[in-house]
């Protein structure tokens, strides 16, 4: 191809000879324009608070709009006794720096601390703060069974312990302190931001609430919260809810708006209210150190007794930061709402089982709008990433695994993402676990993001979930096939898709609209 001599042409014509050589030169990436999801369009051109694509911008620690903070220096632990060499037993320290310490840092420095019994955070503002994972190390080398056993079974009745799926050495427990305020009087759809309530004696705005509702013995909220598309459903007895944590914004007589769309319909039958949302624990997390658990080949399934570092329950706007784990059963378990886990590393040493596994659950979220981002999962769990229990907002971001499974594990987690993800070897993306009759693993609008992988990835089988799930941006050889009232599947290759993460971008647009940009 023969160009003209550059003096010849104007300014433009210019450009866009230079960005055609470029292409001739091998600039392939140069000329490979981006490419945006019907769903989202550009900058969100596209989407309402009605799409089936949800709203998933409020997920993790205040709603995304303010970064995890950082303590100024805090007491230390050693002044409460611990050695800190690896020979001693530093339990009493630890647990005499967690009663006396009221709020801020507890500084634990470079060290190797033996501990042998459970932790617990109870209290706001308070953050267990080691120096680094490079240099302050919790050695574990009792499960948690032993300390303090705790036995159950699975749902087909094989005796185990109940930290085979959850605990922590450490724990950051709270509670809502959740009662009625009012009820729903009206019905509301998915999307609306205003409800009408029975009384609005009591509300006032700025106010955080939980809008919540529970289940028919008919099932017919679980039936919902799958889109219709369920699956087998009897063992879930009734038992699934719906929760959204949310501000008013306005009050007009016994009409209250919200600042976000409701996640699902609202129907007299299954009793919705406005309830209040007052954690007892905020503020408090558990960062900068390793946890690291006794060497022992993994025996299997239902085996784990415990060797488990951190878990979240029923906290809210709390943290796991900068934390490697070594030789776990199972990692971080996170329920609560508005809670973020950033920058965990899971390793092991331990010889694996026959199915090349190393422990139970890599990580677990329940509860609602909570944040995995910057994670790395150097082993292979039996279920790497897990999402159950009725959760929905849920956000898993900026990872990678050396052959990710995204585990949804039944009882109708639905609208929780999945979003610009290194799924490595990619051969059990869509491997899952749970008990019989308690719906299909995926319910409503699942959305996977941009998910790359070494080899390509087919949309799930049908016992994975129902048609209103979205898929855009996979690794794949497969074709398009969207269709808007059922399958959503947007072959894009991961690399030109825009944007990266969703999540980001939907956060962004948010707060961008709330300053007024």
């Amino acid at each position: 191809m023969l160009m003209p001599e550059p003096e010849t042409l104007s300014r433009p014509t210019r450009l866009v000879c230079a960005f055609a050589l470029l292409c001739l030169l091998g600039g392939a990436q140069v000329c490979r324009a981006a490419q945006h999801s019907q769903l989202w369009g550009e900058n969100g051109a596209k989407w309402t608070p009605q799409s089936r694509l949800p709203d998933f911008s409020f997920a993790g620690y205040q709603r995304g709009e303010r970064p995890l903070p950082n303590l100024p220096p805090g007491v230390s632990v050693k002044d409460f006794g611990a050695k800190g060499d690896g020979e001693a037993d530093d339990t009493a320290a630890f647990l005499k720096a967690l009663a006396e310490v009221k709020s801020g840092a507890i500084e634990v420095p470079a060290g190797r601390y033996r501990i042998t019994g459970l932790l617990e955070i109870t209290r706001p503002n308070v953050v267990l703060r080691g120096a680094g994972p490079d240099k302050t190390v919790l050695f574990l080398p009792r499960p948690m069974n032993d300390i303090k056993p705790n036995w159950g079974a699975t749902t087909t009745g094989q005796k185990t312990s109940n930290y085979s799926w959850s605990g922590g050495f450490i724990t950051v427990r709270g509670n809502f302190r959740s009662k009625k305020l009012t009820d729903l009087s009206a019905p509301a759809l998915r999307g609306d931001q205003t409800v009408t309530v029975a009384s609005a004696a009591g509300l006032h705005v700025g106010q955080e609430v939980e809008v919540q509702q529970t289940d028919t013995p008919q099932n017919t909220l679980a039936v919902h919260l799958y889109g219709g598309d369920a699956g087998p459903v009897e063992n879930l007895n009734g038992r699934a809810r719906a929760s959204l944590v949310t501000r008013i914004t306005a009050i007009t007589g016994n009409r209250v708006t919200l600042d976000r769309p409701l996640r699902c319909d609202f129907q007299p039958e299954w009793q919705p209210q406005l309830r209040a949302f007052e954690p007892t624990v905020t503020e408090s997390g558990v960062e900068n150190l390793t946890f690291e658990f006794p060497v022992a080949p993994y025996q299997g399934h239902f085996t784990e007794l415990g060797f488990n570092p951190v878990a979240l329950s029923g906290v809210a706007h709390c943290w796991v930061r900068n934390v490697r784990v070594m030789n776990a059963d199972s990692g971080p378990f996170v329920s609560g709402v508005f809670n973020t886990v950033d920058g965990l590393i899971l390793e092991t040493t331990r010889a694996p089982d026959k199915q090349n596994c190393t422990g139970h659950h890599g990580v677990s979220l329940g509860g609602t709008d909570n944040l995995l981002t910057n994670f790395d999962l150097r082993v292979r769990f039996i279920h790497d990433v897990t999402v159950s229990g009725f959760c929905s907002g849920n956000v898993i971001s900026r990872g990678r695994a050396v052959d990710l499974s995204l585990d949804h594990h039944r009882y109708a987690p639905n609208e929780n993402l999945f979003t610009d993800l290194d799924a490595g070897a990619g051969t059990r993306l869509w491997h899952c676990g749970g008990g019989a009759a308690l719906g299909k693993h995926c319910a409503a609008r699942g959305t996977f993001w941009n998910i790359r992988s070494a080899r390509p990835l087919n949309y799930p089988p049908p016992a994975f979930g129902p048609l209103s799930m979205n898929l855009v941006g996979l690794q794949t050889r497969q074709p398009t096939d969207v269709q808007p009232e059922g399958k959503w599947f947007e072959a894009i290759p991961p690399h030109e898709l825009q944007p990266q993460n969703l999540h980001a971008a939907q956060l962004q647009r948010r707060l961008e609209k709330r300053s007024g940009r």
